[in-house]
């Protein structure tokens, strides 16, 4: 039996300072140790990196800072992952929250953009943004400006057999609405993924 048909073993991990408690998840029991390492450095660095974001000051009166993680796939051996912080300074309407993700095969440790989901030369982007188009209008969604199109580089990450694209909180609708997430079926976009990549192994038979 394949190792790798079998979801991937996780721990947490944690980074922990005066009010600041972030916790991430790290791979274990890889059968290649040296893809775990690569992985899990990834892993860590983008954690780390949500707390650069913050621009957060400990010293600060009843100010906190908090991180968790949510594994949206694990199977096949396709890892997705989400990363979250939050972080509130005293006096603050509310705090602030970041979101990020990761997407990536455990058997040779690559992390996919969101380019690499699709075949060379896709017009992924026009296409991802029609159907984006037609969800905002259909479930009604507030917008600050009208939608035009994803960045190239999207945030989104794999569950369900779905590719989930999201933005940030204020990049496309106001702070109330939270995380506009929007997910789009791997059987809608069939024609245009990589077979190789993330969505064309879960989509696989």
């Amino acid at each position: 039996m394949d190792p790798y048909s079998f979801p991937v073993q996780l721990k947490t991990a944690s980074i922990q300072s005066k009010n600041v408690k972030i916790y991430y998840p790290q791979i274990i029991h890889l059968p290649n140790t040296v893809v775990e390492k690569r992985m899990n450095i990834t892993i860590k660095n983008q954690a780390e990196s949500l707390i650069k974001m913050q621009n957060f000051n400990p010293n600060t009166p009843q100010s906190e800072m908090q991180g968790g993680y949510e594994i949206k796939t694990n199977e096949r051996a396709i890892l997705s992952l989400t990363q979250s912080n939050y972080a509130f300074y005293d006096h603050q309407a509310h705090g602030m929250t970041y979101l990020k993700s990761l997407t990536g095969n455990v058997k040779t440790g690559k992390f996919y953009s969101l380019a690499e989901l699709f075949k060379p030369g896709s017009n992924y982007v026009q296409r991802l943004s029609d159907i984006i188009r037609v969800q905002i209008k259909e479930r009604h969604i507030d917008l600050l400006e009208p939608f035009t199109s994803i960045r190239p580089d999207q945030d989104y990450y794999v569950a369900d057999k779905s590719l989930v694209i999201y933005f940030e909180l204020y990049e496309i609708t106001p702070y109330y609405y939270g995380f506009p997430m929007f997910p789009i079926s791997v059987y809608q976009i069939q024609d245009i993924i990589n077979e190789s990549g993330p969505l064309g192994i879960l989509s696989a038979s």
